[in-house]
């Protein structure tokens, strides 16, 4: 009997090291994880989409070691929901053209999202300054006189509109793809910018980045000594029929990288894991019957196509009739698994791009601030 048992247990082992890893990253079950097709929801009316009240929701989102980051942008109407985030990076300031100051799109706005830490007094507020497409950075970079000016501005412009700190989104370093000018001395001239920013601020302000997939053109062992934390951009990484977005690789389903190869990509880089936050996508990206970019309130199942889920990536698709991906999208049950792989990996938090794509339940909103500390 003895030797049975043993036998059964060196056989029990095998087994589970012939596991994928994949499959053994679980995620958290509840009312966030939806079982039907995809449905628009109407108001009040849960469904797959939109499966109620997560159980998790956070009754203080603020009393945790986590961060959820939001984007909300200078074109967006009404503010955020102060209670369902950490920290609102407003989108969108930019280099301006003589290199050394800031401009602020819908400066009114930013003052609207900036008051909403009178509601809620532990919300942090920066200014996100880049954007795709915006420049100027390159030229920033690489004169010590419009570093030490624009370094100034920051503090001004945290002063002037009662805001916690700067995020950069310089998309990207070393890059002139965005059309904008680059040059192969950025990654370093931008270490110093961070650090002459950093001076200007003082530690009790916030310095933040945002990190293209693959972390390329950023020096991260430099300029891990000024930057509170920074954001991977882990979606956009290809369009259908593949996901683009997914946690894990999928080999029918998974393109060049996927959001769990861009963390490992930062850490071999030098990023350390508490100061990784992990971006994901309020919109999916569709072909044929679907946009290229469909915002998550307005997604559907049309007809002749089926929703799927797929277990390895850890994300859901919409298929046509053929059986061609036509739609990657995240649902509630997809950031749920990222919100567990965020915890397992020791990473700081969760980012999404962007707070008005959600529906009006607030669906992957209260998915994100589910990893949140619920205080009963």
């Amino acid at each position: 009997m003895t030797m049975k048992k043993t036998f059964a247990a060196l056989c029990m082992a095998l087994c589970m090291a012939l596991v994928p890893a994949t499959l053994l990253v679980g995620c958290s079950s509840g009312d966030d994880d939806p079982k039907g097709p995809v449905i628009k929801p109407e108001p009040d009316q849960p469904t797959a989409l939109n499966p109620g009240v997560p159980s998790d929701e956070p009754a203080d989102p603020m009393d945790d070691d986590h961060i959820v980051v939001a984007y909300f942008t200078s074109w967006s109407t009404g503010t955020p929901d102060p209670t369902l985030m950490t920290h609102v990076n407003y989108a969108f300031g930019h280099v301006s053209e003589s290199f050394n100051n800031i401009k602020i799109d819908n400066p009114d706005n930013l003052r609207k999202v900036a008051a909403l830490k009178n509601t809620n007094p532990k919300l942090k507020v920066l200014l996100s300054l880049g954007g795709w497409g915006s420049g100027n950075f390159s030229e920033l970079c690489a004169d010590a006189k419009h570093r030490t000016d624009f370094a100034a501005d920051c503090l001004r412009v945290i002063d002037d509109y009662g805001i916690d700190g700067i995020d950069i989104d310089w998309e990207y370093p070393g890059s002139s793809v965005a059309g904008i000018s680059s040059s192969p001395d950025d990654p370093a001239n931008f270490v110093l910018l961070l650090k002459e920013i950093r001076e200007a601020i003082g530690d009790s302000h916030l310095l933040t980045l945002a990190s293209g997939a693959s972390g390329t053109g950023l020096l991260f062992k430099e300029l891990l000594p000024y930057v509170d934390y920074i954001c991977i951009m882990a979606y956009d990484l290809v369009d259908p029929p593949k996901h683009h977005a997914p946690l894990f690789r999928s080999n029918l389903l998974a393109g060049y990288i996927t959001a769990s190869e861009c963390v490992d990509k930062h850490l071999s880089a030098g990023a350390t894991a508490d100061k990784l936050v992990l971006g994901v996508p309020f919109y999916g990206r569709g072909c044929d019957k679907y946009k290229k970019n469909e915002p998550f309130s307005g997604i559907t199942v049309q007809a002749g196509c089926t929703e799927k889920w797929d277990d390895t990536a850890k994300e859901p698709y919409i298929v046509d009739s053929h059986g061609s991906v036509v739609l990657g999208f995240e649902n509630a049950r997809s950031i749920t698994c990222k919100r567990d792989y965020i915890k397992e990996k020791g990473l700081k938090g969760i980012m999404y791009w962007e707070y008005r794509y959600d529906d009006s339940q607030n669906t992957l909103r209260r998915a994100a601030a589910g990893m949140l500390k619920v205080r009963k």
